[in-house]
């Protein structure tokens, strides 16, 4: 089973909880984790930004053989969703079935569990996408 370590956990837990995320102050590059450099510029500058919870969904997969840890949740819908700020990100879709979901439909962020952790009793939630209601 997938173990998660607590201090880590904790660490990062802005980022699991938010839309979260590192904008270079030079050239506008958004980063999910904090760089030592921007990849697209080289710029050391960085602010910390909360992303739009809300944008369009461009493309879904359905996952039916999912990696290691994750084989309880099995089949899932992982989307291609832009953000309203132009920012594109990967994420989990809930509350639809793949026959609901349409390119271009509007989507927003939801927080939901997705796994515990049996030895530290860690309950571990992160953002997932859902159609707009």
């Amino acid at each position: 089973m997938f173990r998660i370590k607590v201090p880590r956990y904790w660490r990062h837990k802005d980022f699991r909880y938010r839309l979260n995320a590192w904008k270079c102050n030079h050239c506008g590059e958004t980063h999910f984790f904090q760089p030592l450099i921007c990849r697209k510029c080289r710029s050391r500058e960085f602010s910390r930004v909360t992303l739009p919870e809300s944008g369009k969904l461009l493309a879904y997969t359905v996952v039916r053989s999912p990696p290691e840890g994750f084989e309880a949740q099995s089949p899932y819908i992982i989307g291609f969703i832009e953000l309203e700020d132009g920012t594109r990100i990967l994420g989990q879709l809930t509350d639809c079935y793949p026959e609901e979901l349409k390119q271009g439909m509007r989507v927003e962020a939801t927080l939901r569990r997705i796994r515990e952790d049996e030895e530290d009793k860690i309950i571990a939630y992160c953002y997932k996408f859902r159609p707009a209601i």
